[in-house]
């Protein structure tokens, strides 16, 4: 199988977008990045950005898109498919569902029904649809991990998952064995390290078995491999060049 692109999700610069969003854009060029996964629009244009991604060499497959349970699910993803059409993502991911306020199987019955609701709409439209998840989806129900049961909910060919490799581990799971189970169903995946304190860190510095999480995302076909890290010990910015470093070190 080909090694996957590897690139960032702008979250990891989220203070730096919030003061000029495009100029962080061309930043993380720079930086020699060739892919980003979007986190929000900061209100610019979908033209705008476009052509902003373009000008800087960066090719945005992917985009996190968070849902509002409180407006209809109908209407809101609608409209984001429309902003995501507009400037060209083939994938709409959901970063985040509460099941960990009813973590049960009714909870998780909920859950598939609201994410193939706007699975539908999002494919009908053209674009893949996928979720991301934190460590609370591996809370067991009846002694299985959430996750398996709501991917067991979910078609296959709606739904994708994107794992991160990090809220994984500390989910309690191995990563690797994660990407096998779920094999030709995970094109993209989250690359996130946690020291032992549960504190996340530069890719590398942590507890993740990157050898073998990153042998199996290549061996399954993983696409993109998307770092992203949420805390600092140095600036955002210093942190992108430090885990870009890290990958281009081990040859991608």
């Amino acid at each position: 199988m080909a090694k996957p692109q590897f690139g960032i999700q702008l979250y990891s610069v989220r203070d730096l977008c919030e003061k000029d969003y495009l100029g962080t854009i061309r930043q993380i060029a720079e930086i020699g990045y060739k892919n980003v996964e979007l986190a929000g629009y900061y209100g610019v244009s979908a033209k705008e950005l476009k052509a902003t991604l373009a000008d800087a060499g960066l090719n945005a497959n992917s985009a996190h898109i968070g849902l509002n349970l409180a407006e209809p699910i109908a209407d809101q993803v609608k409209r984001q498919l429309e902003y995501a059409q507009e400037l060209g993502l083939k994938r709409y991911i959901v970063p985040y569902y509460p099941l960990q306020e009813n973590t049960t199987e009714e909870g998780v019955a909920k859950m598939a029904a609201i994410l193939t609701e706007a699975a539908e709409i999002v494919t009908a439209g053209g674009l893949e649809f996928g979720y991301h998840n934190h460590a609370f989806e591996f809370a067991k129900i009846n002694g299985v991990p959430a996750i398996d049961l709501l991917f067991e909910r979910l078609s296959p060919e709606l739904v994708f998952a994107e794992f991160d490799l990090g809220w994984v581990k500390v989910g309690g799971e191995d990563p690797a064995a994660y990407l096998r189970k779920y094999k030709g169903r995970v094109p993209v995946v989250h690359a996130k390290d946690f020291k032992e304190d549960g504190v996340d860190t530069e890719i590398g510095r942590g507890t993740v078995d990157w050898d073998s999480a990153l042998q199996a995302a290549e061996e399954t076909g993983v696409e993109y491999v998307i770092i992203e890290q949420e805390r600092y010990d140095v600036g955002s910015l210093e942190s992108a060049k430090l885990n870009y470093a890290w990958f281009k070190a081990r040859g991608w």
